[in-house]
C-alpha cells in the first residue's frame, strides 16, 4: 500500500477567497453521496440539503437515530473549527432512502461537503460521482468509522461512484479492494482543499495480499498426543467439527489453539467475506490482512446474543466472526444449555437470520466448530494419575448438558489423555504445523478439483445426493461399513459422516477410493462418543 502526504498548491484560506460566492437566491439544493450498512453489506446513501433563508435551525430527516441526529452539532463545530463558513440558514437534511434506518456516524463528512457548497460553490467537478465517508471531530479531524470495506464495495458495484473518500485511519482496510479511486485523508480542510481542486490527494493503491505463515502457536510444542493432532489434521483437512474430552490439563486446549496454524490461507472469496464481517464489526486487525483464518473462542459465560448476534442493530456473533475460520468452545459443558442447543441450526446450514421488529439480516456462518470437555466435573474421571471425587449420577448429570442433537453436530471425537513424564523428557522432535499444514493443502486441492462444478469445496459439504457419487468404496470397505453400521445402530446422519471423514482421510492418504483403512480410522473417531455418551 501506498499513502503520499497532500500537496497544498495554496493555502485553504486562498481558495476560499477565490470561490466564495455571493448566494442571494432563496433555496438552496445541493446532494452528495455516501454509504451505509444493512448487516455486512452497504448499500448507496444519497444527502439532500435544502438551505434557505429563515431562522437559523439544522434538522436531519429520512430516519436518522440518535447517533445521525448528534451529527448536527460535530458538524457544525467541524466546520467552524476548521475556519469555513457556517451557513445562518435554514438547513434541511434527507438521507434517501428515507423508509431504511440511518445508523452510525459516517455521514457527517457527505452532510458536511453538502452544507459547504451553499456557501462555496466550487465542489462541482469533483464532487460528481464521489462517495463520502467518515466521522467529523470537533476540530475539523476526520476520524476512522465501521464497515469501510462493505462501502467501497458497494461503491465499487454502483455506477454512480467512481471515487471514495475515506478517512486516513482507515487506509488500510480500504486497501483491501482495488479497481476502484480510493483517497484517504485527515480533515475536512484537505477534503474541501481536493474538492476545489486546488489541491492534490494521492490515490491508495491496494496492498499485495499478504500470504504469511508463520504462528506464535505450533504443535511442534505439544509432546505426544499423537491420536489428538491426527483428528486435529483430519478436522482441518475436511473441514469437520472436532469434539476433544479428557481430563484437565491433559492438553485438549493447546491442540485446539494450534488448528488455525495446519489451516490453508483464506482464498479470495473467503479473504473478501472475512473482511466485511470484520470491517462492519470494528474488527478488522492485522490477522485478516495476513489471510489467517479466523479463531474465535468465547468464554462460557457468554450469553446467546453474543454467540448468535442480535440486539437493537442485529449485530453479528461469535459464529458470523468464525466464518471460513474455527469456533472454540472451551470448557463446552459449562456454557448455558440454551446458547449451546442455538448453535444447531448455523452449524447445518452454515448461514444464520437474525430477525428483530423491521429488519432481517443473514449472516454467512461457516465455520469449523471444535470443543472441548472434562470427563466430569472435578475432571479426574479416567486420569491415572488423580483420583475422580465425583459420583456415577453427578458424572451422568454433567455428560447429559450435551444433548444428542447437539453431539450430532460432530464429526471426530478423541479421547486426550495426560502426556506421561517420558514423553515430556523425550528428545524427539515433534512434527511441525507447516508439515502438517502442506498434507491439508495437498487434500483440499484434490477436494477443490473433484467439487469444482459445485459450491461445496470441503468433504464436510457433502450432500446426501452426492456421497454416493464422490465416496466410492471397495468391496471389503463396503462388507465392513454394513457391519458397523448394523453393529452399533448407526443413524442416517451418522452413516454420512462416517463416510465423509473416511472420505478425508483418503484424500490425505491419496486414494481416490476408500478402503477398510479409512473407514476403520474413521470408526475409532467414534469411541468416545459411545464411551462417555452410549
Amino acid at each position: 500500500m501506498k499513502y503520499t502526504q497532500i500537496t497544498s498548491i495554496y493555502s485553504i484560506s486562498k481558495i476560499l477567497f477565490d470561490f466564495s460566492v455571493q448566494t442571494g437566491g432563496n433555496i438552496l439544493f445541493y446532494k452528495s453521496i455516501t454509504c451505509a450498512l444493512d448487516g455486512i453489506n452497504g448499500y448507496t446513501v444519497t444527502v439532500e440539503a435544502d438551505i434557505s433563508k429563515g431562522i437559523p435551525n439544522f434538522s436531519i430527516v429520512g430516519l436518522p437515530d440518535i447517533s445521525v441526529r448528534e451529527s448536527r452539532e460535530r458538524i457544525k463545530s467541524a466546520i467552524t473549527n476548521s475556519r469555513l463558513k457556517y451557513p445562518g440558514r435554514k438547513i434541511v437534511i434527507n438521507l434517501s432512502p428515507s423508509d431504511i434506518r440511518k445508523e452510525g456516524s459516517h455521514f457527517d463528512l457527505a452532510i458536511a461537503v453538502c452544507i459547504l457548497n451553499s456557501e462555496y460553490e466550487f465542489l462541482q467537478n469533483r464532487h460528481e460521482k464521489t462517495a463520502f465517508i467518515g466521522e467529523l471531530s470537533l476540530n475539523g479531524e476526520i476520524a476512522a468509522v465501521k464497515g469501510v470495506i462493505p462501502f467501497i464495495l458497494n461503491a465499487k458495484g454502483d455506477p454512480s461512484v467512481e471515487k471514495v473518500i475515506v478517512p486516513y485511519d482507515n487506509f488500510e482496510e480500504a486497501s483491501v479492494i482495488d479497481d476502484i479511486e480510493i483517497y484517504p485523508v485527515k480533515t475536512l480542510s484537505d477534503v474541501i482543499g481536493y474538492l476545489s481542486g486546488k489541491m492534490e490527494l494521492s490515490r491508495l493503491e491496494a496492498a499485495d495480499k499478504v500470504r504469511s505463515h508463520h504462528f506464535e502457536l505450533d504443535y511442534s510444542d505439544i509432546k505426544g498426543n499423537g491420536i489428538a493432532k491426527r483428528a486435529a489434521e483430519i478436522c482441518a483437512a475436511g473441514k469437520h467439527n472436532l469434539f476433544m474430552i479428557g481430563s484437565a490439563g491433559s492438553g485438549k486446549t493447546m491442540i485446539a489453539k494450534r488448528i488455525v496454524s495446519i489451516m490453508s490461507e483464506l482464498s479470495d472469496e473467503e479473504y473478501i467475506e472475512v473482511s466485511k464481517i470484520y470491517s462492519s464489526s470494528g474488527l478488522f486487525n492485522e490477522d485478516i490482512t495476513r489471510r489467517t483464518r479466523p479463531f474465535r473462542s468465547p468464554h462460557h459465560t457468554a450469553t446467546i446474543k453474543s454467540i448468535i448476534g442480535g440486539g437493537a442493530s442485529s449485530s453479528p456473533g461469535e459464529v458470523v466472526l468464525s466464518h471460513n475460520g474455527v469456533l472454540f468452545l472451551d470448557e463446552l459443558l459449562e456454557f448455558d444449555k440454551k446458547a449451546l442447543e442455538a448453535l444447531r441450526q448455523p452449524i447445518e446450514d452454515k448461514k444464520i437470520a437474525i430477525s428483530r421488529i423491521k429488519r432481517t439480516n443473514i449472516y454467512p456462518c461457516d465455520f469449523v466448530l471444535v470443543a472441548c470437555c472434562n470427563p466430569c466435573p472435578c475432571g479426574n474421571y479416567n486420569n491415572p494419575h488423580k483420583e475422580c471425587r465425583c459420583s456415577e449420577y453427578r458424572i451422568r448429570s454433567y455428560l447429559s448438558k450435551a444433548s444428542n442433537p447437539l453431539l450430532d453436530r460432530f464429526d471426530l471425537f478423541v479421547e486426550v489423555h495426560p502426556i506421561d513424564f517420558e514423553d515430556i523428557v523425550s528428545p524427539s522432535e515433534e512434527e511441525k504445523s507447516e508439515d502438517i499444514r502442506a498434507r491439508v493443502i495437498q487434500a483440499q486441492d484434490v477436494q477443490r478439483k473433484r467439487y469444482r462444478k459445485s459450491n461445496n469445496m470441503y468433504n464436510d459439504g457433502l450432500k446426501s445426493q452426492d456421497i454416493e457419487k464422490y465416496c466410492m468404496l471397495t468391496e471389503d470397505a463396503s462388507q465392513f461399513m454394513n457391519m458397523v453400521f448394523n453393529k452399533n445402530k448407526l443413524s442416517i446422519r451418522s452413516y454420512h459422516k462416517l463416510l465423509k471423514v473416511s472420505r478425508t482421510i483418503a484424500d490425505l492418504d491419496g486414494s481416490d477410493i476408500i478402503d477398510i483403512s479409512h473407514i476403520s480410522e474413521a470408526v475409532s473417531f467414534r469411541k468416545p462418543l459411545d464411551k462417555y455418551w452410549g
